[in-house]
This record gives C-alpha cells, structure tokens and sequence, in this order.
C-alpha cells in the first residue's frame, strides 16, 4: 500500500486554512494544519513532509523566521517551502522569501489550479524520493545477506536480485517520465533541479544493484 505525503499548511487565519485544504483535497494526500510557526515546527520535530505551504504574515513567528529555523534543522532543511503572502511588497519582499530558502512565493490571491499544480509536483518528487529510500534498503540487506552467505549460511540471492532489480526499473521509469514532464513544461527550476538529482541517486543505485549481479567482476565480489 502506497503511504500518503504530509503537507504542512501554515497560516494563522482559520479561513486560510480552510481555503488551501479545499484547494489540495483533489491531490488525495494528508493535510496538516499549523496555526503559528511555533506549532508549524513542532510538527516538524516528528513527521515527514513532502511541501510546506507558509503564510508570510503571521503575529509572533513571522513566515521568515519559521523558515530560518527549518532551514537551520538538519531534519527538515531540504523540505520545500513555498510561501504565501496576501500583500505584494515588491521585487526586494519577494528576494527575502527566496533568500529564506522558499522555492516559490506566491502572492494572494492565487489560481488554485495554479497552486495545486506546483504542490503536485513536489509531492510526486517525494514520493519517488521514498520508493528510492526503499530500494536502497533492499539493497542493504541484500549486500547483508551477501555477506551471511559467504559465512556458510544457504542462501540465494538471484531471486532478491532478480526483483531488486524490476522494482529499480520502474522508479527509474516514473522518475524519467516526471523530468521530461517538469521539462516540457518549464517548472520552477528548483523542482527541475531536485528531480535531476533523483535521477543522479538511482543511476548510482542502479550501479550498485549490477555489480551484484551474477557473472560480473563486482557480482563475484559480492557475493564470494
């Protein structure tokens, strides 16, 4: 069963809240609401997000700050934000969002199919980025088993291997499919960017799967 992404939605005004739910409840992923950057990183401390959407304006904790502390996590730095502001300050305002670390800054109001648009694309982004996590697992455990076997322990690995391998393949193929989507379309480059390095992490998996593979130099290595 495929997990659900999280996606923090951060505003203050119970309305805002409301509004971005209805707008993202067609993507069929969990919302998580946080009423102030104080509760938005205390969620942080313990889930997992795929985007995070913050208001810009906020009592307290403005958007800014909220950013400066996630991007200052080691747990969190790499999680996208886009930010969402109801008032247009101009060329210097929108540089701060971006110099926080945001990779989009939109302004209200916003197209919703323009915003659920931009959402989508960095939630396919992890997803992909967790089926890759899982591979490299199962190729832990088969390096692992490698070594158990080498020990004296029966065990054979062409099987793993053999499905190891078929569920690299179509990573490799949504992943190829999603880069020429973002390209054809021209999208923010900061998600063109993390799908290119998605594409350079499973080319070193797929590497290390083949050198496992029966009848290569490196196959032999790893399992004799």
């Amino acid at each position: 069963m495929v997990q659900k992404a999280k996606i923090l939605l951060v505003d203050d005004r119970p309305e805002n809240l409301l509004a971005l739910e209805a707008i993202l409840s067609a993507l069929d992923q969990t919302l998580v609401r946080a009423s102030s950057g104080e509760e938005a990183l205390k969620a942080l401390l313990t889930d997992d997000f795929a985007v995070i959407l913050l208001d810009v304006q906020m009592p307290g904790m403005d958007g800014f700050e909220t950013a400066a502390h996630i991007k200052r996590r080691e747990r969190t730095r790499d999680i996208p934000i886009i930010f969402l502001t109801a008032i247009n300050h101009g060329p210097h305002h929108t540089f701060r969002g971006y110099a926080a670390g945001a990779v989009d800054y939109i302004s209200k109001p916003f197209d919703p199919w323009v915003l659920r648009a931009k959402v989508s694309v960095f939630v396919e982004l992890y997803m992909k980025n967790c089926q890759l996590r899982e591979q490299a697992a199962l190729l832990r455990l088969q390096l692992e088993g490698g070594g158990k076997e080498a020990a004296g322990e029966a065990k054979e690995p062409a099987g793993l291997l053999a499905e190891l391998s078929a569920r690299l393949a179509a990573v490799e193929e949504q992943a190829e499919a999603l880069s020429k989507q973002l390209g054809d379309e021209s999208t923010d480059a900061a998600a063109v960017a993390t799908a290119a390095h998605l594409e350079r992490k499973l080319t070193g998996l797929r590497r290390a799967l083949d050198a496992l593979e029966p009848g290569t130099s490196g196959g032999q290595a790893a399992v004799n």
